[in-house]
């Protein structure tokens, strides 16, 4: 896809798009999410390929900041109902434009940057409108490897994605 290979950033939304969009609570109020683990390899194989990531979540979530520090992830805004003014901190703190950018979300609240981006990416079960407004649907499902074939598509785009498993290969 060409629009991916100008991909400098990818930015994520987290319920719907990370997870399965499901929220768990504990009997004591305490919040579990799940995330996979192929989602968090895809991370790690764009980022080593030399691609930022970056999460945007209306949610304030010490769940979310775990797992995004777990990933080595630097650039996680929780508690941003309105991602506007996270997107364009980030777009000036890396010195990019919107078509150097992909992100990734799944619901209304995601469609102004889906909109702004170089490359808007959703899931198979997000409504229409959102569907209508993207460049590419993951097949796979939120939650359960949609980030990693987004993370893939770049990787393969920009020519990187074989060398980043290389050294899989190789042992």
């Amino acid at each position: 896809m060409e629009k991916a290979k100008a991909i400098k950033l990818l930015i994520l939304d987290v319920d719907g798009t990370l997870t399965n969009g499901a929220l768990y609570y504990t009997s004591a109020g305490a919040e579990m999410r799940g995330f996979h683990v192929h989602d968090g390899m895809g991370l790690k194989l764009l980022r080593r390929s030399g691609v930022e990531v970056a999460v945007i979540s209306a949610k304030q979530s010490e769940v979310v900041a775990k797992r995004m520090s777990d990933l080595n992830i630097e650039h996680v805004y929780l508690g941003h109902e309105d991602k506007i003014p996270a997107y364009e901190s980030l777009k000036t703190k890396l010195g990019l434009n919107d078509n150097q950018i992909a992100y990734m979300g799944d619901d209304l609240p995601d469609l102004p940057l889906l909109k702004r981006a170089g490359l808007a990416i959703s899931v198979p079960n997000a409504p229409e409108i959102i569907q209508q407004h993207v460049d590419f649907i993951s097949v796979k499902k939120a939650g359960n490897g949609a980030v990693r074939e987004a993370c893939e598509l770049i990787m393969n785009a920009q020519g990187t994605y074989q060398s980043m498993i290389q050294s899989y290969l190789d042992s």
